[in-house]
């Protein structure tokens, strides 16, 4: 009886052949499915994060708690909560039909330069398309790499030409990472931390958008 039962699975595989999967990942470039991932990820962690603030809340209405504790867990939620929305423009997917109104955009660039020493000056009026704004941010996290002691940085678009100029008293200037942006055969070390050089020379490829870049001791103007 289980002889007859193997040469019943055996005739099952011979007969009905397992066909080769396709999926439309396969037609992906590794840019959107990166993009796709950064949406997934920020999607799935907004809520937990939220339902966190709204419990704190709860707690502090409920019995009136208060003290260096909760401050503590409630500026840290809100902090984690910043830094999604901003990574969930920066690096999740975003189509051309896209837009995101300018009170959208200051909220979420005034969480996340929130307690930092970084103050970003929006000077782009009205709603922008998505896809651009999600530029915008990624040169925002580069500019970040070379302003770790904080500064200035402003935005500014003239019927779709970008200009962002970033000062401070003192930079930090890797060379090889801002040469990965023009030149995608630099010979740059890149980190986690770094990913956003990577992922902006793409967009802008993917874009036919020039980048002229103007890089000095104490500051950066990035035009596209």
């Amino acid at each position: 009886m289980f002889d007859q039962h193997t040469r019943f699975q055996k005739c099952i595989q011979f007969t009905h052949p397992i066909a080769p999967l396709k999926s439309a990942a396969m037609h992906m470039s590794p840019q959107d499915l990166a993009s796709l991932l950064g949406s997934r990820i920020c999607h799935d962690l907004i809520s937990p994060i939220g339902a966190i603030s709204n419990g704190i809340e709860l707690l502090q209405m409920a019995d009136g708690s208060s003290g260096p504790e909760i401050d503590l867990i409630s500026q840290s939620v809100a902090n984690a909560n910043a830094r999604i929305r901003f990574f969930r423009v920066a690096f999740g997917a975003a189509a051309p039909e896209q837009m995101m109104a300018e009170n959208e955009v200051r909220d979420i660039l005034g969480d996340y330069s929130s307690g930092s020493r970084l103050r970003i000056n929006w000077q782009a009026a009205g709603s922008q398309a998505r896809c651009q704004i999600k530029l915008v941010f990624l040169m925002l996290q580069c500019l970040e790499t070379a302003m770790p002691w904080g500064g200035q940085i402003s935005a500014v678009t003239t019927q779709g030409a970008w200009t962002i100029s970033a000062t401070s008293d003192r930079m930090k200037i890797n060379s090889a990472l801002w040469d990965t942006l023009s030149n995608p055969a630099a010979n740059a070390e890149i980190g986690a931390a770094e990913i956003q050089f990577i992922l902006l020379a793409a967009e802008l490829q993917s874009g036919d958008r020039n980048l002229a870049l103007d890089i000095s001791d104490t500051g950066i103007i990035a035009r596209f």
